[in-house]
């Protein structure tokens, strides 16, 4: 799904137009840009959370001559982690569609 579509949908499902949907889906977006950014937590309680970790330092390989080494350095990173009930919803979803696909 992208942001074009996540406005169309929003949109579609409670009746308003697309331009008065599409600045709030944006700020929803900067607004969790900007905590991030500022090393703040985003829990969506059973949605998920997004945070900021720190990713060491390490070596890896250029794929292109494995016999040289590249040092990787440590750099902070956006994550996500899906909450209970995301995670149950995606499970059932996929449980349903093996069933059909049999």
């Amino acid at each position: 799904m992208t942001k074009a579509e996540l406005i169309d949908g929003i949109a579609e499902k409670l009746v308003l137009k697309k331009k008065d949907v599409a600045p709030v889906v944006e700020e929803v977006f900067a607004s969790i840009e900007g905590a991030l950014a500022r090393g703040e937590k985003c829990t969506f309680v059973g949605f998920g959370v997004f945070e900021v970790k720190d990713r060491a330092a390490r070596e890896g390989r250029n794929p292109q001559d494995p016999t040289k080494v590249v040092k990787i350095p440590a750099k902070k990173v956006p994550v996500f982690r899906p909450g209970k009930d995301l995670k149950e919803k995606v499970l059932a979803l996929s449980a349903t569609k093996k069933k059909s696909a049999k």
